[in-house]
């Protein structure tokens, strides 16, 4: 993977999202990533946003990847020191802003 390819997938992060494995491949996130990251999550049902949609349709249980571990691991690809910025922001999306933000300092 190159910087610029990267980058296009950080930009698609929102922090909030899981992405199957057949779109992790589609998008050219390296099969290595893929099996460090991927997961089985399963919906809260607490609130709505514990809810896991498929489109329109709510599920269960999903396997995929968080678009927030896919962040942080191209953060750490580029150098940024993710573990400082992981403590030091609240949410999944704050993270990935920051992560942005650090790259775009650099």
């Amino acid at each position: 993977m190159n910087r610029l390819h990267a980058l296009e997938l950080l930009y698609e992060c929102t922090g909030d999202d899981l992405w199957s494995r057949e779109y992790c491949l589609q998008r050219g996130v390296p099969e290595s990533w893929i099996e460090e990251l991927v997961d089985a999550f399963e919906s809260g049902y607490r609130s709505e946003s514990q809810m896991i949609y498929v489109g329109n349709r709510r599920v269960n249980q999903y396997e995929g990847v968080r678009d927030l571990d896919l962040a942080i691991r191209i953060g750490e690809y580029l150098g940024v020191d993710t573990s400082s910025i992981v403590a030091s922001h609240l949410t999944r999306a704050s993270i990935v802003r920051a992560i942005r933000e650090h790259i775009e300092d650099e």
